[in-house]
């Protein structure tokens, strides 16, 4: 099954992560919420059921998995079918966009993060959350992962490896932040500069103009 199938197929039990690691997950949305602009038109890459997408404003989300599509839909966001690679947008449709995980799960971050930079006004932000390989849940997630329904086929990245593609795709990077310092916090943990610490990273970048080079 690849990884748009086997979200498609276990939608209902991925969205009940969200409920059943409340905390952890109301601190990953306190951390996308210092980066992503409030107005504008905005777009998730990787939508899923728009647990983050909603409460964060944003209008459009574009996944493969129909029944993930279907809860964003009912949350009120503008559910398209596509692909991370291959987004179904014309260039410069949107002034931010973010990418929760989805890095992780995608054929080609690279080629993701081209798109990303296409359908981008000049200057926009882009913003991406996920799970630093080399943090404590990282490692548990690599470790238990050939287990595990969603993540046996997923490729974690580190913060470092992520700063990497983002240049290499003609992003500038403006800022880090982390959370998760605790993989399963007793509280909604604050968000912190920097990463290295937290296991949850989030980085803002902008998207060229025109005539800059990549």
């Amino acid at each position: 099954m690849s990884a748009s199938e086997v979200f498609d197929a276990n939608a209902a039990r991925y969205d009940e992560w969200f409920e059943r690691h409340h905390l952890a997950y109301l601190s990953e949305l306190l951390a996308l919420r210092a980066f992503v602009p409030c107005g504008g038109r905005g777009l998730e890459i990787g939508v899923g059921g728009a647990r983050f997408a909603a409460p964060l404003g944003i209008g459009t989300g574009v996944d493969p998995a129909p029944a993930m599509l279907a809860l964003a839909a009912a949350r009120g966001v503008s559910a398209v079918r596509g692909y991370a690679e291959a987004l179904p947008f014309a260039a410069h449709s949107f002034d931010h966009a973010l990418v929760v995980t989805t890095i992780c799960f995608v054929d080609s971050p690279p080629r993701m993060l081209v798109e990303a930079r296409r359908v981008l006004h000049p200057g926009g932000r882009l913003v991406i959350g996920f799970i630093d390989r080399a943090s404590p849940l990282g490692r548990d997630y690599l470790a238990r992962s050939a287990e595990s329904t969603f993540y046996r086929d997923a490729h974690f990245h580190s913060a470092e490896e992520v700063g990497v593609l983002l240049e290499a795709a003609g992003f500038t990077i403006e800022a880090w932040a982390q959370t998760l310092v605790r993989s399963d916090p007793a509280a909604i943990e604050p968000v912190r500069p920097g990463h290295g610490e937290g296991s949850f990273v989030v980085v803002a970048a902008s998207a060229p103009w025109p005539g800059v080079q990549s």
